[in-house]
């Protein structure tokens, strides 16, 4: 059971921002890429915030302060302030407080977007172990070495608590897709044969302090990838939007295990404020129709009956026949037409 109900509102369908106090947006694949905003999401973000729905910013990066988040975003001409962001150094050092005492001193992997954080808890940073932390605390940086993971490793090994700020295999950078904290992370893992605790998504703990931050008793949750911001919703047990602007397509939706599969799927940030279609089913369970799109499950072949007037129209209509067949994708022959 979902934490925070729908309150539907409107007499015809509803919308995604029905019943929505609070809107929590990841960035990279929502708001923008690269280094532009991704058409229709400003000003979608914008007209929510003018119909009274407050907007906070969700991100994994734990290389930039919430205050440079902040300046990026406000770049794109959105009004953002460094408390509407929510970081997973913040929700990381949220967990430091339940493991070692007030003021200790932390061992600290990673840049400034960390450090800072660390500091403003009232924590001491070092990047010794022969400091004799209380407890290690790790996050992205590009100017991470092997001697910052040696010093983790040689702290972790007095049996201290270790902290992450995330595990993202990847982070998008301007040249590409690059190794991200989890590789990082990873190394150290190899090295002191035990695992962190983990602030940022798609564990629960930032999807927590985001709603604390903001009081939300109905948020709505939008990103862009399955694997950390639809599962992580789900955790939280928020609705989300999972938006065809970034990482995860169709192609993917089709294929979601069940704890990543959205309430919502859009083409863009303007679908918040369109009534959603609703998925209807044959009688037998055969055939799913979503708007004028209509495709059927006939033994192994998922196949497309009417392609309809909206391409994604024909994701959802696919991704809910295939989601409540309760089988396996690698078992059915799925027509093109769904995801290419």
């Amino acid at each position: 059971m979902q934490l925070f109900p729908a309150r539907r509102s409107r007499a015809v369908a509803a919308t995604p921002l029905d019943g929505v106090d609070v809107i929590l947006a990841d960035l990279d694949g929502v708001v923008y890429k690269g280094k532009n905003a991704i058409d229709h999401a400003v000003d979608a973000l914008q007209r929510a915030v003018g119909e009274g729905v407050s907007v906070g910013y969700i991100t994994n990066n734990a290389s930039r302060t919430d205050a440079q988040v902040a300046e990026h975003l406000t770049s794109f001409g959105l009004t953002v302030a460094p408390r509407d962001v929510v970081t997973s150094p913040q929700a990381a050092v949220l967990l430091l407080a339940d493991l070692v005492p007030a003021g200790s001193t932390i061992l600290v992997v990673g840049g400034v977007g960390l450090t800072s954080e660390v500091e403003k808890a009232g924590y001491s940073v070092t990047r010794q172990a022969s400091d004799k932390p209380a407890a290690v605390i790790q996050g992205f940086n590009p100017d991470v070495a092997w001697t910052d993971l040696a010093q983790a490793s040689f702290a972790l090994h007095t049996g201290i608590p270790w902290v992450a700020t995330n595990t993202d295999w990847t982070i998008p950078v301007e040249g590409g897709i690059a190794p991200g904290n989890g590789t990082l992370v990873s190394a150290v893992h190899t090295a002191v044969g035990t695992l962190p605790v983990v602030g940022g998504k798609p564990e629960k703990a930032i999807y927590e302090a985001a709603v604390a931050r903001f009081g939300a008793t109905s948020p709505l949750f939008i990103g862009d990838r399955l694997d950390t911001d639809i599962l992580g919703a789900n955790r939280a047990g928020m609705r989300s939007v999972h938006v065809l602007t970034g990482i995860d397509g169709p192609k993917q939706l089709l294929a979601a295990e069940k704890d990543q599969r959205p309430t919502f799927i859009l083409d863009d940030l303007r679908g918040l404020f369109e009534p959603y279609p609703e998925t209807s089913f044959s009688k037998d369970g055969s055939t799913a129709t979503v708007g004028s799109a209509v495709v059927r499950l006939n033994g192994n072949d998922v196949e497309l009956v009417k392609a309809g007037q909206s391409a994604v129209d024909r994701v959802r209509a696919g991704s809910a026949l295939i989601w409540a067949s309760g089988r396996p994708i690698y078992g059915l022959n799925v027509a093109p037409g769904l995801y290419s």
